[in-house]
């Protein structure tokens, strides 16, 4: 016999539309923890269910359902049966642009955790009728895929100024996730046709953006994960469209940081030459971690070192390592030292680095994804973060 809660998910899938209303009133608060279990009755029905309730026209019963699919993606099993479904996929794609779509932030959420799913890459499919756009949304987006206008989301929304109840900030995560695939890594490092423009340098410019720790934390990952093929470092290195490397190196550097000699100063990169007084470092080690293990990928090729040596790198490596007491920031620092420092062997073995997720994890299909629970909790504790949550 099925409880009442069971029971209760049943009715998801009733004819009448206000039976529908009161069971994800009532379910929403079992969408996450151990209660989520409910939703395994009768075979998962309940996704198939969600899944079109997320499409309906109502603000409130999309609302709730994505809320509740978003809690669901913390089991790997359901989280696989949503992302399966590629015409969904295209539709959250699609919803999000959308410039007046109320849950356009929540639907961020939950692409970004079924990112983790190989099948997200079908969104690299997904096209947009720009013909059926309205007259605001015709003016920010010029390119048919999918792809392309979430990117424009991310780099023009983050004010709420393209859409007033979204920021975007959670695509930085999804990127993260997507450059785990080697073709989403080649989407951010290769110039697009419809504006001309590689994708990974419109994303630089928020590597400091510190009240936004989701979106500095996303993209930071993004550019680590976008390095993992070391053919592509050189290029990319001496791409001046794209001036990577300060964008790495600003995060990890104090105005303060005051024994760096003249000659090395003169080496920098333009940007950091003349830092003005009140420049501080990321706040949050974790981010400073990422941008050192771009770094640490650099180093994988002999031009790589040659580069990051030519541009006074270690300095600044070294000033970090003094001045930040963390484990992890002091583990990095050195292992930078240590390839940057030695001398070069007629075959210069490349040390390897795992893939890991936005958040700085080994990629795994069972690892936790973001909960509706843990964002109120993030509302309340992290006025920094905008009153999103970070996806664990």
């Amino acid at each position: 016999m099925p409880s009442q809660l069971e029971e209760l998910v049943s009715f998801l899938h009733s004819p009448q539309p206000a039976v529908k209303q009161i069971a994800l009133d009532n379910l929403v608060g079992f969408s996450s923890g151990p209660n989520a279990v409910i939703f395994k009755y009768d075979n998962y029905r309940a996704i198939t269910d969600l899944k079109e309730l997320a499409q309906e026209k109502s603000k409130l019963l999309v609302q709730q359902s994505v809320t509740i699919l978003v809690n669901l993606c913390d089991d790997p099993v359901m989280r696989r049966l949503i992302g399966k479904d590629p015409e969904f996929i295209a539709y959250l794609a699609r919803k999000i642009i959308d410039l007046e779509n109320t849950c356009a932030d929540i639907m961020c959420i939950l692409l970004c955790n079924l990112a983790k799913e190989d099948t997200i890459t079908s969104l690299f499919d997904v096209k947009i009728d720009l013909n059926n756009l309205k007259k605001k949304a015709k003016e920010v987006f010029k390119s048919p895929n999918a792809m392309d206008c979430l990117m424009d989301c991310f780099v023009k929304g983050y004010d709420r100024k393209l859409n007033e109840y979204a920021n975007y900030d959670y695509l930085s995560y999804f990127f993260a996730d997507l450059s785990r695939f080697k073709g989403g890594r080649d989407y951010f490092i290769h110039e697009q046709a419809y504006d001309g423009v590689v994708p990974i340098s419109k994303l630089l410019v928020f590597t400091e953006k510190y009240d936004a720790k989701i979106r500095r934390e996303g993209v930071a990952s993004t550019i680590k994960n976008s390095l993992f093929d070391s053919e592509t470092h050189e290029r990319i290195l001496n791409n001046e469209s794209i001036n990577l490397l300060p964008y790495i190196l600003l995060p990890i550097t104090n105005a303060k940081d005051s024994e760096i000699d003249e000659e090395d100063m003169f080496n920098l990169p333009d940007e950091l030459q003349l830092l003005p007084e009140d420049k501080q470092r990321d706040p949050v080690n974790s981010i400073i971690c990422n941008h050192l293990e771009s770094i640490l990928l650099l180093c994988t090729t002999n031009s790589g070192r040659e580069y990051l040596r030519s541009k006074s790198v270690y300095p600044l490596v070294r000033e970090l390592h003094k001045n930040v007491e963390d484990e992890d920031v002091g583990e990095l620092c050195y292992r930078i030292v240590n390839m940057l420092m030695r001398g070069e062997p007629e075959s210069a073995a490349i040390e390897e680095m795992p893939a890991k997720s936005a958040d700085g994890k080994l990629y795994d299909e069972n690892e936790n994804t973001a909960s509706k629970e843990e964002e109120d909790e993030e509302e309340s504790d992290d006025d920094d973060d905008e009153e999103m949550v970070e996806v664990a």
